[in-house]
């Protein structure tokens, strides 16, 4: 226990530079966030490593902001990011990219379906050499088979029509070293999907399969819906495929009105053609139609991205930061009294914290995943 303790002291001392960050972007997930605070503490207090938890409030209308003050307060390693409102997720991980300072940088959802006890390996594939640590579904429990099934199509599909390897079943629970979250950071567009900027940065990149748990409390902010639009949102921002194939499309349905032309043209000169016909004018004004307002929406959406791009809007907008440990580092850094001061407090601090873990560290919830 002295041990652990001291662990946590030698950890959280200002003057240490933070090897890893875990960034957790959040919406309305206060039934979790606790258990996920333990899990993550367990794991990285036996790591024996400086570490900083960057959580990320997107616009949370639960008791989400409030538990992440009430960690702050705590724990001098959380650092607690909030979101003007609610940006959506590739927002959220973005900011939390850019508040992390760790050498290292993993990131994780909220429900704990991406199991902590497997960071050791990314930590070691990463010490390996590795700058991207992908994580691949080997299986997913707790969802349906239409979700797996749809997942495991739309990733075979975006990496057949976009330039970009994009490795297959993987989420966003992966690990990126400090040159990777960097090259991120010069990437200013709007429209982020950041499972395609994760891929197109290139670097080194391992790939570690896993299975995924259900969720250990809750219940998931994605519906169908919105799963459907986060895909086209990576289609359209790694593909121009689609207007090719809409030009196709176009194409050969002009083709087939050619040639249906001609055949009304033949059958009238040689056979003689009575007042016929409504149904096959319908049919062609239908299938024109459709097929010139498809063009047209995908036209719009490739302009729409275009639109938004050129307002050079900020990807999100930050309301607060709360961080005690970055608080102690800029008094240490104001005068060595302060530097003393903020090193007992920060050690104070981290002990207690560091008991409550050592308290919870056995209970059944880790049985699973150890």
């Amino acid at each position: 226990m002295n041990a652990l303790i001291e662990n946590w002291r030698t950890g959280f001392h200002t003057d240490r530079k933070v090897e890893v960050s875990i960034v957790v972007p959040l919406y309305n997930e206060h039934e979790v966030i606790m258990m996920m605070h333990e899990r993550l503490t367990a794991v990285l207090l036996g790591l024996g490593v400086c570490y900083e938890l960057v959580l990320v409030d997107d616009g949370s209308r639960d008791g989400t902001p409030h538990m992440m003050k009430r960690l702050t307060q705590k724990d001098p390693a959380v650092t607690a990011v909030f979101l003007s409102r609610n940006f959506g997720k590739e927002a959220a991980l973005t900011a939390g990219l850019e508040h992390a300072t760790g050498d290292s940088v993993i990131i994780m959802d909220a429900d704990l379906q991406d199991p902590p006890e497997l960071i050791p390996k990314m930590l070691k594939a990463w010490k390996d050499g590795a700058d991207v640590v992908c994580m691949r579904r080997r299986s997913r429990a707790g969802e349906t088979w239409f979700k797996r099934y749809s997942a495991h199509q739309f990733y075979r599909v975006l990496n057949a029509i976009s330039d970009v390897d994009i490795p297959p079943d993987t989420g966003d629970f992966r690990l990126l070293s400090r040159k990777a979250v960097d090259m991120l950071k010069q990437l200013n567009e709007r429209n982020r999907y950041m499972k395609g900027l994760f891929a197109w940065i290139g670097l080194p990149t391992t790939v570690i399969e896993y299975d995924r748990m259900p969720r250990a409390a809750g219940v998931t902010k994605w519906d169908y819906l919105s799963l459907f639009n986060l895909a086209f949102q990576g289609i359209t921002s790694f593909s121009t495929a689609p207007l090719r194939i809409a030009m196709g499309v176009g194409l050969l349905t002009a083709l087939f009105g050619v040639l249906f032309t001609v055949w009304i043209v033949i059958k009238t000169l040689f056979l003689g053609d009575p007042v016929q016909g409504y149904p096959s004018l319908i049919s062609m004004i239908t299938i024109l139609g459709g097929a010139q307002l498809l063009s047209i929406g995908l036209l719009g959406e490739y302009i729409g991205k275009t639109y938004y791009e050129a307002k050079q809007r900020p990807v999100y907008l930050v309301r607060d930061v709360l961080s005690r440990r970055r608080a102690a580092h800029r008094a240490a850094s104001a005068s060595p009294e302060a530097h003393m001061e903020a090193a007992r407090a920060a050690a104070a601090a981290t002990a207690s914290a560091a008991a409550a873990a050592a308290a919870t560290s056995g209970k059944d919830a880790y049985a699973t995943y150890k």
